[in-house]
Formats: structure tokens, sequence, C-alpha cells
């Protein structure tokens, strides 16, 4: 029976919440304290864009929202109710959407916790960043290990079953020892979470603690400890049960979060609140900064507006989807730009593959004849080999017919999650990472500091067959199964991940 395919336009939103009891000593992200009058502006004028954008994306389906900031806790609860369901109202929302709120221990009640539940935030993403007491005072969190303790289990007893916790490493005063009992501490919550955003403090340029490195008031951990904290939580989490599927992020199986997944995947996004950014149909733009122009209209802060050209969509499609472990896939690029990543990149790939830091692995779950051989997952049945290890072995730089056998829109993957940052850059230290920030999601937010919000400032488809093999690679014979492979960093690759990515910049 022929298959049938449908190209579903998919969306993700990101709603910014910039406001937080006080800013933590690490924090560059669009946010400071506010009261609750001005609170509710802000949220009563995002509701206004939300609303009144929505006619734009009548043609796509939401498939994941993120609520970042900031802290969104720190928000009335009704003006979050009243924000889902404007999204209800006014938007496709996909069954089954993952909805991610990040949220500081000690701002967030029980009933408030149970009232986002209900609204249809099924997704929490917790910032704890330390078990140590010493540790949290040092970077200004406003929070106690008991007070995390306390909003965790308030989040379980409200029926979140998705629950996100950020750590960080490299903390001033922290020692190895140290940060291996915040690990074992946050694996011990019982039930344990699902997902874990494990990052390295960032001296970000004006905030406290750079200030304090800078005039030498500061004691980091050294290099060496810093690596072996690094190698600790790879392996520790690892024993666990926790997959690493992005540089920073961690998941159980199934739990990844697939908002952040969104990020790296270049899926359309759009973002609102100040300084929040969007990607939609390949052209970025983003809201301005400022909070007073905002809530006097908040339909018109869109500011620097980017189409972008192919090259830089190349660039983006292999410096972002890198950070995920999965690699990028040979036959969604060539699907996306006509050519493959050899044809543009060879050298580069080939360097890289060389000394170690990059391979190429079978897409998931692919089967194909080579030569009489049925390779699964890497082996070769009839030696039992490994054929793609990471880096080494004669198929390391073997050029694979990557045809595509799904109709054009259908090659991203959106296998339910539950991590998110995360994404999550923000200032409650959250799960996700779109560009590189430490936390959940806060790529979105502007790093444009504010001193106070309540001032005036503030068969095969189109397109496969001949053009869809990578150059030089041909087809060989004895394949009878279409194939795809992925681009992916090895361990060493991940190591030092920002180097290899930053050779993909024409």
């Amino acid at each position: 029976m022929e298959e049938r395919y449908c190209d579903i336009k998919e969306l993700e939103l990101y709603f910014h919440i910039p406001f937080c009891v006080r800013k933590c000593f690490y924090c560059d992200f669009l946010s400071a304290p506010g009261d609750e009058k001005v609170k509710r502006k802000y949220m009563k004028a995002l509701l206004t864009e939300t609303v009144g954008s929505a006619f734009r994306y009548a043609d796509y389906e939401v498939v994941s929202i993120f609520i970042g900031g900031g802290t969104p806790s720190t928000v009335p609860a009704d003006c979050l109710e009243q924000l889902m369901e404007a999204v209800r109202m006014h938007y496709r929302l996909a069954d089954g959407a993952e909805v991610t709120m990040e949220v500081n221990p000690g701002t967030v009640s029980g009933e408030a916790l149970l009232r986002f539940r209900r609204a249809g935030i099924n997704r929490l993403s917790i910032g704890l960043q330390s078990a140590d007491e010493e540790e949290l005072k040092a970077i200004g969190r406003i929070h106690t290990w008991q007070q995390f303790l306390e909003s965790y289990a308030a989040a379980r007893r409200a029926g979140f079953d998705n629950v996100n916790v950020d750590i960080m490493s490299t903390l001033p005063g922290q020692t190895l020892s140290g940060y291996r009992g915040t690990l074992h501490k946050v694996l011990s919550l019982e039930p344990p979470p699902e997902h874990i955003s494990a990052y390295s403090l960032i001296l970000e340029e004006g905030t406290v603690l750079s200030e304090k490195y800078e005039k030498g008031e500061l004691t980091l951990p050294d290099e060496d400890t810093d690596r072996e904290m690094y190698r600790e939580t790879k392996e520790i989490l690892a024993q666990a049960g926790y997959e690493r599927y992005e540089i920073s992020n961690y998941a159980k199986k199934g739990y990844e979060c697939r908002h952040n997944c969104g990020y790296w995947k270049r899926k359309n996004y759009a973002g609102f609140g100040i300084g929040a950014a969007s990607l939609v149909e390949n052209v970025r733009f983003h809201n301005g900064t400022d909070l007073k122009a905002y809530l006097a209209e908040p339909l018109g802060c869109r500011e620097e507006i980017q189409r972008l050209g192919e090259q830089e969509q190349m660039e983006e499609f292999l410096f972002l989807g890198l950070r995920m472990t999965e690699g990028v896939s040979c036959r969604e690029f060539t699907r996306l730009f006509g050519c493959s990543m050899e044809d543009i990149y060879g050298e580069v790939i080939r360097k890289n593959i060389r000394d170690g830091l990059l391979w190429y692995r079978p897409g998931p779950g692919e089967i194909h004849m080579r030569n009489g051989r049925c390779k699964a997952d890497g082996k070769y049945t009839d030696s039992g080999r490994d054929a793609e290890s990471p880096g080494s072995g004669e198929d390391a730089e073997l050029s694979v017919t990557c045809q595509d056998a799904e109709s054009p829109g259908s090659g991203q993957d959106t296998k339910s999650s539950g991590s998110g940052q995360d994404t999550e850059p923000s200032g409650s230290g959250q799960d996700t990472e779109p560009s590189g920030s430490g936390q959940d999601t806060k790529s979105l937010g502007s790093s444009q500091d504010m001193k106070s919000l309540g001032s005036n400032q503030d068969a095969e488809s189109p397109g496969s067959g001949q053009g869809m093999e990578p150059s030089g690679s041909g087809k060989h014979a004895g394949d009878i199964t279409a194939c795809d492979r992925f681009l992916a960093l090895t361990d060493r690759g991940l190591d030092v991940s920002n180097y290899v990515m930053a050779q993909f910049l024409l």
C-alpha cells in the first residue's frame, strides 16, 4: 500500500518573563526585580502580543512551549493561567505538546504549582545549581537546599512527572568532593529527576562574579579540577541511567527536552516578551529590550530582522546540530540544501575525523546491506566488528549513499521528551542552551541588564536520488536499502566542541 506523508508545519513558542527576586551573581540575562503592579502590566502586554500575533501562525501547529526568564514563578499564578488559556484559544496546540516552565526554589507554593499543572504546564525546570549552602551564597542564589527539597516535593505532589534540575560546576570555593556531593544528592531524590542540566560556570562580562574575579577577589577551581568535574558528571550520570543527548544535558530515555532539541535542529520558534528572539522560515528577529516601550506597544517592538542566506543556514545547521550527541543528518542536509555536507565541508570533516573529533554513525534503527553484509546500528553481522566506532576504522571516512525515503519536510525527529534549555538560560538556572549560555532557554533573552523593571528605561520523494549522493561516494554494490547517516562529535570532540564547531563557520 502506498504511504502518504503530511507536511506539518511545526512551531515552538517561547515566553520571556524577565522578573526575579534578585539577580544572581553570575547572571547576564534580561532580568531584574519588579513589584506586582509592573508584573501584571507586563503580563497584560504579553497577552496582547501573543493574541495579536496569532494570525501570523495560523498554518502552524504548536508542538512545545517554554516559559523562561527571569523567574516565571515570581509572577501571580492567575497571569500564567490566562497566558495558557490564550494559547489554547488562539493557536493550534498539538496533543501532547511539551509545556515547560522555569521555577526557582523559594518562589513557588504548592497551591501555585497545582494551578500551573491544571493550566496545562506539564514540565518544570528547577534551578538548584548546588546542594551546598556556602556555594549557593557565593553565587547569589536566594534559596537553600532545604527550600529546594520542599519545592521539588511540592512539584511531585502537584502531579509533575517530568522535571529537570539544573546544577553548576566550577563555582567559587567549590571542591571536587563538594560537586560530587551535589550530584549524588540530586540522584537520591525520590523520585529522581527525569532530566539534569549540568553547566560549568562562565564568567560573563558585567556580572558580579566577573567583576570580583577581575579584582582578584574570587577563587575558582583550577583547570584540572574543572576537567575532573566534567568527567565525573558524565560517568556518574551514565551509571545512574541518564543519557547525554547534548553537550550539557542528560535525560532518562524519552525525556529529552523537545523544545530545546527544536532550537538545535532549527525548528521554527516564535518568541514573545522583551528581548525574546524568533526564527521563522529562516528569518531571525527579536523584540526590543526597553520595558517602557514594550508596555506601551507590545506589537510594535520587533527589531533586527535578518533573513538568513543559504550559507548562514548551513552554518547553523552544523554548529547547532552538532551540540546533540546524535549529530546531524546527512540526508536532511541534502534535502535542505541540494548538496552534500562533503561538497561544502569535506576538508573540515576529513581533518576532524582524522583527529578523532568527528565520526559518521548510522541513523537510528537503520539497517542496510553492503556487499552482502547486513549492518544495523554500526555492526556487520558477518564479522561482529564495530564498523563505525568514533574516529576509527576503515568506514570512518567512507561515504554512504543517503537517499531520502521521506517526503520533504518530514525529516525532523519529534520523539517525546521531557527536559528542557533544558534550554534554559535564565536567571533561574535552567535547562537549555540554544545559544551556548548555561541555562534552560536563555538564549532567547538578551544579555542587557536592567537595574529595575519598574523604571522608565528599561518510494523516493522529490529531490532525492542522484542529487542526494554525497560527493565522491557513489552507491555501493550490494546496497539494497536506502540509509541515512549522521555526522557527530566523538567523546573527544564533545570535550572540545567549541573548537570543532567553529570550523564550520565559512
